[in-house]
């Protein structure tokens, strides 16, 4: 009998891994990283929760770092085979993985300087020779097309719509199939086409991020055309903390089509982020090439991702001549949930002027700084120290590349019913809401899954 075991992504949108055993194989899809809370980070430096002499084959369904930021960890281990991805994954999760353990031991030697790990010495996770090695098992695997991965496991990728290379995975073995929704895109994507439609299966496990709200297009760009021009109206900068991979991009189509129609001032817009020029860069090459993800309206014509004043900034230095920007400007910057990366410096800067104005423009974890910000945070911790917040804070998370309910329930019901629904990769309210209206208004059997276990397929 093949089952599954749930060893993340279950009570939490962090750290993904389920494992799918037939009883002569093993295949791990997606191997995502903890973020958040304390307890979940904590999670990351335990022993892998599986037995690697045992697995077969990893699937990855992306590159965001919830659901491949582990795998280093496993090479670190000794995990020595196959990761199959699609082709984007594979070139967007190069950058990311390498920029994650930048980060990691950037925080690491911080940290051990200024004394402020309760750690002697502070370590990263993974280095950057974790990331090489991880990156040399990469397989692309292109999208519509069956592929053996493991001994009587044979697997396929369908469009996600959520970065460029997501991915539902569908893994058949005899009469028994199972389908990995991964994170599952939006039909209003800016620059990626909707979701494919599911195929039939046993057993589906469906993400849950936004599994209790909807999105609200509409007043969202409106709202984030105000925001910008009241914040330039009272001489102050708009920071959008942002991921790195495709909401740097959407962001960037966004802003380019409200300058265009007149709809906001003539701003400079820079992007500080190394690891989102160089997706910036993939995208742009996709769009050359014409990959069937892309949207076609952004394949002929000016660059979609220039609003007109675009500027990269490349080095630390102009980094930190944005951070008190001489004019108002629009400054895009990762991380997207504010736990690392150049944005704590302008975060540091920003937050204590009332004048300037912080937007949150995509789904913030519990435990995040972003997520503090949300909830109205007086001050937040940043390197050491509370920084107090003065500016102000708008949350617009229509910009989330997640599927909101409706969109979940849309592709979940674009295939037959499975035998049962396994409700993931959400927060407990998101995805008891979402089990609850898949049983209500479709009658299915849809079960959240608890930490650790295991099911029959």
């Amino acid at each position: 009998m093949s089952t599954l075991t749930f060893l993340g992504g279950t009570g939490t949108v962090t750290g993904s891994k389920f494992l799918f055993d037939t009883g002569t194989a093993q295949v791990l899809v997606d191997c995502g990283l903890f973020q958040g809370l304390a307890p979940l980070r904590r999670r990351n430096w335990r022993p892998p929760p599986l037995d690697l002499d045992r697995l077969d084959a990893i699937v990855l369904t992306h590159a965001h770092l919830d659901h491949c930021g582990y795998l280093p960890v496993l090479v670190r281990h000794g995990w020595r085979g196959p990761v199959f991805t699609t082709e984007g994954t594979a070139d967007l999760a190069a950058i990311v993985l390498a920029d994650s353990a930048h980060l990691m031991m950037e925080e690491a030697r911080q940290a051990n300087e200024a004394g402020w790990s309760k750690h002697t010495p502070a370590l990263p996770l993974y280095d950057t020779s974790d990331v090489e090695r991880a990156v040399r098992l990469f397989r692309p695997v292109d999208f519509e097309v069956q592929r053996s991965v493991a001994d009587g496991i044979d697997l396929e990728f369908g469009r996600a719509g959520h970065i460029l290379g997501s991915a539902w995975a569908h893994l058949t073995t005899g009469d028994r199939s199972v389908v990995v929704s991964g994170d599952m895109g939006r039909q209003a994507h800016r620059v990626l086409l909707p979701p494919q439609p599911r195929p039939a299966c046993d057993a589906l496990l469906i993400e849950s991020t936004y599994g209790d709200r909807s999105h609200d297009d509409a007043a969202a760009t409106e709202l984030f055309a105000e925001t910008i021009r009241r914040t330039a109206a009272r001489g102050g900068s708009v920071l959008i903390p942002a991921f790195a991979v495709d909401r740097t991009e959407v962001i960037l189509v966004e802003l380019t089509r409200l300058a265009k129609a007149g709809e906001i001032p003539d701003l400079p817009v820079f992007v500080d982020s190394p690891m989102a020029l160089a997706s910036l860069r993939v995208y742009r090459q996709a769009i050359a090439k014409s990959w069937p993800e892309i949207r076609p309206e952004l394949m002929h014509g000016e660059d979609a991702f220039d609003p007109g004043r675009l500027a990269e900034l490349h080095t630390a230095t102009q980094s930190m001549q944005v951070n008190n920007p001489k004019q108002p400007s629009i400054i895009i910057s990762a991380s997207g949930m504010a736990t690392g990366g150049r944005v704590l410096h302008h975060l540091k800067s920003m937050l204590p002027n009332p004048r300037h104005t912080v937007v949150v423009v995509g789904y913030a974890a519990v435990g995040t700084r972003a997520r503090h910000l949300v909830d109205g945070a007086r001050e937040i911790k940043i390197h050491g120290r509370y920084v107090p917040v003065k500016a102000e804070v708008q949350v617009l998370d229509a910009f989330s590349a997640h599927a909101d309910a409706d969109e979940l329930l849309t592709w979940a019901t674009s295939g037959p019913p499975p035998a049962t629904t396994y409700v993931v990769h959400g927060e407990p309210e998101s995805a008891t809401t979402l089990a609850d209206r898949l049983a209500a208004e479709h009658g299915w059997t849809a079960v959240v899954p608890r930490d650790g276990e295991r099911v029959l397929v």
